[in-house]
């Protein structure tokens, strides 16, 4: 055992602890009351990014409901290292775009997208910048920022049109545009992001609407809210509660990484959902990126740990205390994913090597650590040693990757029900409803 698996799990404990997340809060808001300084939220807009055009939408009902001050700023899209298959990200966006669209439905509050089946020109793409840069007043940019990626997203030729008063519209210059859009790329990279869409307020980001309920959580906690206003946006969607009957319920092929934070605390509710719903979920496990030989940015990596912890918290499932899986770890832990499912024991071994290395701090790259984690499943440690020697595993992961690829999708986790493909631990909703079309009734009420 190495210096580092035995530190790492002490320092982890602490560094995605919920009472250090809160502790830092308090000094920040510290820190501003001292400072006489308003609530200042920084809001970084990608252009070509079907999400920042989600939240451009929203942006008037955000200012409406708090006391907030709004700093826009346009950035580029993320670099090759953050977006390693750029191609996917950019079409899958769109579509994901058009489903959160339609998901949230009446309660939409601005939020609209339509998936026109490819990207703005570059020429529109261009001259919404331009224009979003030369209209960096707070409260024209959140009126206006929202119609225009509408109509740009439209693919409409006249990008002013249907907006109130386009002659307030001015264009920046070129050299005005890359000099505002340089600094602002530089500062979104020493404040710790790499993506569009995206708000930083007091040290901490939130990413999209998908992330937004936790902003409105923090500044309500804080009372910064408007009179009258209570509950959230975009509350996320709660897990199925109840037993149902399904005709004929498809598989949920579920695509996991066993160094995939997210992967780890979505695990414990796709095993629920399959089980409210008969549906067989299928281990489609793959390498992580970083043992595929694509790199993963430090601010990336760091923002998707505390990002894990505060989802991990809101669905009550212990996560924080981790030590680092990737290389020996991940490669032991999925050979025996082969002899679990042999035995029925699949399930019950993947949610054990995931709790033990990410909320446990257990080594799994020491015999000791992967005993414990695989014994505790239902595994004999005498046939789990023997299918330690077996690398037929890796083919397995190989091909279960080039699927995942063929379907669009590149990262992970990601999952497929009949036609319906999709990625991320926030989309659970997304795979419960294409369930529940096939459902019949009701079976029982859980506790």
């Amino acid at each position: 055992m190495s210096l580092k698996t035995l530190l790492l799990p002490i320092i982890s404990r602490r560094l995605f602890s919920r009472e250090r997340l809160l502790h830092k809060r308090a000094k920040a808001e510290q820190k501003r009351v001292k400072a006489q300084a308003p609530h200042q939220l920084h809001y970084f807009h990608q252009v070509d990014d079907p999400y920042s055009a989600l939240v451009a939408g929203v942006l008037p009902t955000l200012l409406a409901r708090y006391h907030i001050e709004l700093v826009p700023h346009v950035v580029s899209a993320p670099p090759d290292a953050a977006a390693p298959e750029r191609d996917k990200l950019v079409a899958y966006s769109r579509v994901d775009a058009e489903r959160l669209a339609l998901h949230y439905g009446s309660q939409s509050h601005g939020l609209s997208f339509r998936d026109p089946g490819q990207q703005p020109s570059a020429t529109a793409l261009a001259e919404a910048t331009a224009l979003l840069v030369g209209t960096l007043d707070p409260l024209r940019f959140a009126a206006l920022a929202g119609p225009l990626m509408a109509n740009l997203w439209q693919l409409k030729l006249d990008l002013r049109d249907g907006i109130a008063h386009p002659q307030a519209w001015v264009s920046a210059s070129t050299a005005a545009v890359n000099a505002h859009m340089f600094y602002s790329d530089q500062l979104r990279a020493s404040l710790g992001h790499y993506l569009g869409g995206t708000f930083s307020y007091a040290g901490e980001w939130y990413w999209g609407i998908d992330r937004l309920y936790h902003l409105e959580q923090r500044l309500q906690d804080l009372g910064v809210q408007k009179p009258g206003v209570s509950g959230l946006l975009f509350a996320p969607a709660p897990d199925l509660q109840a037993d149902v009957a399904l005709n004929a319920a498809p598989d949920i092929d579920f695509y996991f990484s066993f160094r995939s934070p997210y992967s780890a605390i979505v695990a414990p509710r796709i095993f629920a959902l399959g089980r409210r719903t008969g549906a067989k979920v299928n281990l489609r496990f793959v390498l992580p990126m970083v043992m595929r030989g694509l790199p993963v940015p430090a601010d990336k990596r760091q923002y998707i740990s505390h990002d894990t912890a505060r989802e991990a918290f809101v669905r009550g499932i212990p996560f924080g205390c981790l030590n680092d899986p990737v290389g020996r770890p991940t490669e032991r832990g999925l050979a025996l994913i082969p002899y679990a499912e042999r035995i029925g024991q699949g399930e019950a071994y993947v949610l054990s090597f995931m709790r033990g290395v990410w909320a446990e701090g257990i080594d799994a790259g020491s015999d000791k650590g992967l005993r414990q984690i695989a014994e505790r499943a239902g595994l004999d440690w005498a046939d789990a040693q023997q299918a330690l020697r077996n690398d037929d595993w890796r083919q397995t992961a190989e091909r279960n990757r080039e699927e995942m690829f063929s379907l669009g999708l590149w990262g992970v986790p990601s999952f497929r029900v009949g036609t319906l493909t999709t990625w991320g631990q926030d989309r659970l909703w997304a795979l419960q409803d294409e369930l529940l079309k096939s459902a019949a009734q009701p079976v029982e009420t859980l506790s």
